[in-house]
């Protein structure tokens, strides 16, 4: 039985409780703990965190393909993360029909691969565009050809490629292509009881909807499985302007041919007149000798020049820059 607190002691706790030197809450009776179910067959490897990070990584990923996909296919492509979750590689497998498109990818300096599986209605789609078509999947589904597999194996190292850039802030990967399956019996990477994390894009070229899901073993993924979480992602993005876009589109732009023209000067014949020109004719212009020629690049009135020659060719020399298009 326990003590009985005389009324002294009482009236002590009751002035201790209501000059707050004694909190109520700490003498309550503790409440039952609550017991989480644990799987031991299906290990929770993949936290909620991570899984929130792989998503900030591929929605990345995702507009690099909106960018980087209508160059090839000549068709608006959209693409989103629709899903990701953490299940076991043997449910994954077991959703996949034959034939089907997997792209077996190595994803070094990480240990193991992933996989990358598009959609066959995508893949017959691609390839009716690459080939000069509009762009639409077949009727009746059937196994790809060889011809076909080296076709949509060039969309498939555009999308190892791609896989950098989102990745960046974690670990510089040189992801490969290493060959496409269309049996999905062929693609056992790794044991059918470990934990994978697919993540599903939704991918929209023209009028044509599909998936692409990629496959993430947890055993390729362990070496830096401690880095997939929001806090480590942000304190290691880059706070200053990364200018090699700039760079780069500079590069690029610096390379590219424009072509140049400079005209004589301009006249008006007839039909009649045009049909019955021999050699020796002269056409009147509406320019004078020592007047300066009009120099265009492309259609933009550029320069004023100074006919010349140079090394036994024709040439102008520049005399005055045009400031703006006139």
């Amino acid at each position: 039985m326990g003590d009985i607190l005389s009324q002294h002691e009482i009236d002590n706790l009751l002035a201790a409780l209501s000059s707050g030197e004694l909190d109520a809450d700490d003498y309550k009776e503790p409440s039952e703990k609550q017991v989480k179910n644990y799987d031991f067959a299906r290990p929770s490897k993949f936290s909620k965190e991570h899984l929130r990070t792989l998503n900030i990584i591929f929605e990345h990923y995702a507009r690099l393909l909106s960018t980087n996909l209508p160059a090839y296919l000549r068709k608006n492509v959209q693409v989103e993360v629709v899903n990701s979750e953490a299940v076991q590689y043997s449910e994954f497998t077991n959703a996949l029909s034959n034939p089907v498109l997997l792209g077996i990818v190595d994803f070094a300096p990480l240990e193991g691969n992933i996989i990358i599986e598009l959609s066959n209605n995508l893949g017959y789609a691609i390839i009716d565009r690459l080939l000069g078509g509009g762009g639409y999947p077949l009727e009746k589904v059937r196994d790809f050809t060889e011809i076909e597999h080296s076709i949509i194996e060039r969309i498939f190292n555009i999308c190892c490629v791609l896989l950098r850039e989102p990745w960046a802030n974690v670990i510089q990967l040189q992801p490969r292509l290493l060959r496409i399956e269309t049996n999905s019996q062929f693609a056992q990477i790794i044991s059918p009881s470990e934990m994978i994390s697919i993540i599903t894009l939704k991918l929209r070229i023209g009028n044509i909807d599909g998936m692409m899901n990629i496959c993430l073993p947890y055993v390729c993924l362990e070496q830096v499985i401690d880095k997939l979480n929001t806090k480590y992602w942000y304190s290691t993005m880059k706070s200053s302007e990364d200018k090699s876009y700039k760079d780069i589109i500079e590069i690029g732009i610096g390379k590219v041919k424009v072509p140049i023209r400079a005209v004589l000067g301009r006249s008006t014949i007839s039909v009649n007149d045009f049909m019955n020109m021999q050699v020796g004719d002269i056409i009147k212009l509406n320019t004078k000798v020592d007047d300066d020629l009009a120099v265009f690049v492309g259609n933009i009135y550029k320069f004023t020049a100074l006919p010349g020659a140079s090394s036994g060719s024709y040439a102008v020399k520049i005399s005055s820059i045009v400031r703006g298009e006139e």
